[in-house]
């Protein structure tokens, strides 16, 4: 059995810890309304999620790619063993901070931060593959939420038109059946897209330790990581759940269906794209394109508000928490 680093085993089981709490804190927005309309019971929804993003996470790779080699040139990093240790402090920082006050930032993101701010310690701004950021994660960061309250909002419109003259109680009682289909669909788009980035991450610490040739994903990576992103839901995340299912907008089972309908077209396109898209934007987006079918005063813009400069502040923030880290890092003279 070859010998592994004692390192490279800090840095996965970091990482591991860092999709634990992806799971407490985006892997909710799966399941967050299915259990908030009272479709399904929060153990229920737990374990379907879980199955499925699972299921998810071995449907592709190319979302795990953009996060190891598309956001740092890995010619330039590869002499610094301990900036993925430094960029996943980064992000589990911030996670916790936001995860503590309820808000539904983006774990995406934060690791995004959180590669960029260590890779700028170890070797400046040339270090960053600016174009890849640019096109896989800037534009999506502005497009994903601006797709999931445009699709949610046409959706929720033509089941609207669709079902106009029904009777609402018989209505409601349909989508309370399919909501349980479209909730599925969340939960295995968010496998697809969330799951990846942290295998992403372990993948180019294999890399940088010279214990794969290429950025590949080995199978042990995939299981590991949606393993971790599961038990995170099932332990950690029912405040987000509140935030998403109730202070946005009160949800019905009709709303739910649309809402997650909606995120999971938008995250499933992304993810064949290799853009590591936030579940978080895109699922609060279409909340926010459901509701304002209704009437935009039904939907709580101050929550709006919160979670905008969250969002704004998930990259820079995590960053200097993971730069100052690896600075840290380097004064301990821990090997780099």
């Amino acid at each position: 059995m070859p010998e592994l680093p004692i390192l490279l085993v800090i840095i996965v089981l970091v990482a591991l810890v860092f999709d634990f709490t992806n799971g407490a804190h985006d892997c909710a927005n799966a399941i967050a309304t299915v259990v908030s309309t009272k479709v399904m019971s929060p153990r229920s929804a737990v374990m379907m999620a879980a199955g499925l993003n699972l299921f998810g996470a071995l449907l592709g790779e190319e979302v795990a790619h953009t996060l190891g080699s598309g956001i740092v040139n890995t010619d330039m990093v590869m002499g610094s063993q301990i900036l993925v240790l430094a960029a996943l402090i980064g992000a589990i920082a911030w996670n916790l901070i936001t995860w503590y006050y309820g808000i539904p930032s983006s774990s995406s993101h934060a690791l995004i931060g959180g590669l960029m701010g260590a890779a700028i310690c170890h070797a400046g701004f040339s270090s960053l593959n600016g174009l890849s950021i640019f096109k896989k994660v800037l534009l999506p960061l502005v497009l994903s939420p601006l797709a999931g309250f445009g699709v949610s909002y046409a959706v929720m419109t033509l089941i609207m038109l669709i079902f106009w003259r029904a009777n609402r109680h018989t209505v409601s009682r349909w989508f309370e059946k399919l909501q349980i289909l479209s909730s599925a669909f969340m939960a295995t788009s968010h496998g697809l897209n969330d799951a990846q980035k942290t295998m992403g991450v372990i993948t180019l610490a294999l890399f940088l330790f010279h214990k794969i040739d290429t950025i590949h994903v080995p199978l042990w990576v995939k299981l590991a990581c949606a393993m971790a992103m599961a038990m995170g839901t099932a332990l950690g995340g029912w405040k987000i759940v509140k935030t998403m299912g109730h202070r946005i907008f009160k949800l019905e089972p009709v709303h739910g269906f649309a809402a997650e309908t909606s995120a999971a077209m938008v995250i499933t396109g992304a993810s064949l794209v290799g853009a590591p898209i936030s579940t978080t934007h895109t699922i609060s987006a279409c909340v926010f394109g459901v509701g304002a079918t209704k009437r935009l005063s039904a939907v709580r813009w101050g929550i709006a508000g919160n979670l905008v400069v969250a969002w704004v502040l998930t990259i820079p923030a995590s960053a200097l928490i993971a730069g100052a880290t690896f600075y840290v890092f380097t004064l301990m003279g821990i090997a780099d």
